[in-house]
């Protein structure tokens, strides 16, 4: 069983707050570090130039909160116990 097989029987419940907001105004150097280095794929930059992140799908491997100084995001915590990431490798 390949990784995305593995990745897709993951199971994701979401909480009610999103567990990682970036900051406002990123450079653009950051914005791109972020979307590259996300192994789940969340982060986006948008066509007016801002960056979103769909937390849902979150690996919470914390690979973006090590990437970027602490300005970047403006919150990064786990989500709460029960939210997140439920990993079933099958």
């Amino acid at each position: 069983m390949n990784a995305d097989h593995k990745v897709a029987k993951n199971h994701y419940q979401p909480e009610a707050q999103a567990h990682i907001i970036p900051a406002a105004n990123l450079d653009p150097e950051t914005m791109a570090l972020l979307v590259k280095c996300c192994p789940a794929g969340l982060y986006h930059i948008m066509g007016d130039g801002s960056l979103r992140v769909d937390v849902h799908g979150c690996l919470e491997c914390g690979t973006c909160r090590m990437l970027v100084d602490e300005q970047a995001l403006k919150l990064w915590r786990y989500p709460a116990a029960d939210y997140g990431i439920h990993l079933r490798f099958g």
